[in-house]
C-alpha cells in the first residue's frame, strides 16, 4: 500500500486550517448527492477515522452546516441522517460542470466589455464574476466574447476590445490574477503526482483510503478549478498548468473509483436502513 503518498496528502491538508466542514460538502457533492443525498452520521464519522479526525470534531462541523443551513437533519429512532439543504445543492449543482466536465469557451478573438456605474458596482460584481467575468480595473469587467451577461448588467456599457495576441493575454492575466490560479494548479500537481505514481505501478489502497484519497483529491482540485475563468487557450499563459492538473486529477479519479465506490457500497447507511444506491453515471465523471 503506497501509505507515503496517501500520507503526503494526509500531511498537505493538515497543515492548513481546520476544513472539517469543507470536505464534508465536498463528500456530498462527489459521493453523496448522485446516491440519493440523505446519509447516516455513522458513514461520515467512519469516514473521517480515515483521516484521524475525531468524531466530536466532525459532529460540530455538522452541527454548524446545519445552523448555517447547509444541511437538514432526519432522525429516525436513535440515528441522524443528514442531507445537503436547498443552498447546498444549488452551490454544488453550479460546481459540477465546471469540476467534472467544463470546456473552455469557444475563443472569437476578442472580449466584451462592461463599464458599470459605480453606485450600481457593488451589486453586480457577484453576478458579473459568478457568470466568468474578470475585473482588469475598478469599474471594468471582462469576459470572451460569447459570455452570458447577467440580466442585473444590463444597463451598463458595453464595448468589444481586441488586440494583439500577448495584448490579450496581459489583460487575461490581470483580469483573473491568472498567475495566482497557475501557482495552486503546480501546488495540487507536487501534491498528487507521487499518489498517481504509486496507483500507476499497481500498488493497492484499502476501500476507505481509496475513498479518503478520492475527496481529497476532489476537495483540493475543487477549490483551485472553481476559481479558475476556464478560458480559451489562446489568452492564457504558454506554460498554464490547468491541462495537467485536470489530466492529473482524472486519471487518479479513475484508478480510485472501484474501490471508494466499494466503500460507499458498504457503508453508506440511507434512512431506510439500506445502502445508497450506486450511480452510473459517477463513472463518467471526466470523460465528457
Amino acid at each position: 500500500m503506497p501509505r507515503r503518498a496517501l500520507d503526503l496528502i494526509l500531511d498537505h491538508v493538515r497543515a492548513e486550517p481546520s476544513r472539517t466542514w469543507s470536505i464534508i460538502v465536498t463528500i456530498y457533492g462527489d459521493a453523496i448527492v448522485p446516491r440519493g443525498g440523505s446519509v447516516w452520521l455513522g458513514t461520515l464519522l467512519a469516514f473521517f477515522r480515515g483521516l484521524d479526525i475525531a468524531d466530536g470534531v466532525v459532529r460540530t462541523a455538522m452541527s454548524r452546516l446545519a445552523a448555517d443551513g447547509w444541511l437538514t437533519r432526519t432522525r429516525v429512532g436513535r440515528n441522524s441522517f443528514y442531507r445537503l439543504a436547498d443552498k447546498g445543492r444549488e452551490t454544488f449543482a453550479r460546481a459540477t460542470e465546471h469540476i467534472y466536465s467544463h470546456r473552455p469557451p469557444e475563443w472569437r478573438g476578442h472580449f466584451e466589455m462592461l463599464l458599470v456605474e459605480p453606485s450600481a458596482r457593488e451589486g453586480l460584481r457577484a453576478a458579473l464574476k459568478a457568470a466568468g467575468f474578470g475585473v482588469p480595473l475598478p469599474g471594468v469587467f471582462i469576459a470572451p466574447a460569447g459570455a452570458a451577461v447577467p440580466e442585473e448588467a444590463g444597463a451598463g456599457l458595453r464595448l468589444d476590445v481586441s488586440g494583439a495576441q500577448e495584448a490579450q493575454q496581459a489583460l487575461a492575466a490581470r483580469a483573473w490574477r491568472l498567475e495566482e490560479t497557475a501557482d495552486a494548479y503546480r501546488s495540487f500537481i507536487a501534491v498528487f503526482d507521487p499518489l498517481d505514481a504509486a496507483l500507476g505501478t499497481g500498488e493497492a489502497l484499502s476501500d476507505l483510503e481509496a475513498m479518503v484519497a478520492r475527496v481529497l483529491l476532489i476537495h483540493e482540485y475543487r477549490r483551485i478549478v472553481l476559481r479558475d475563468p476556464i478560458l480559451p487557450a489562446a489568452i492564457l499563459p504558454a506554460d498554464w498548468p490547468g491541462a495537467a492538473a485536470r489530466a492529473l486529477c482524472a486519471g487518479i479519479y479513475a484508478r480510485l473509483i472501484d474501490a471508494s465506490e466499494r466503500w460507499l457500497d458498504e457503508n453508506a447507511v440511507g434512512e431506510d436502513g439500506a445502502a445508497l444506491p450506486a450511480d452510473v453515471k459517477i463513472r463518467r465523471r471526466f470523460k465528457a
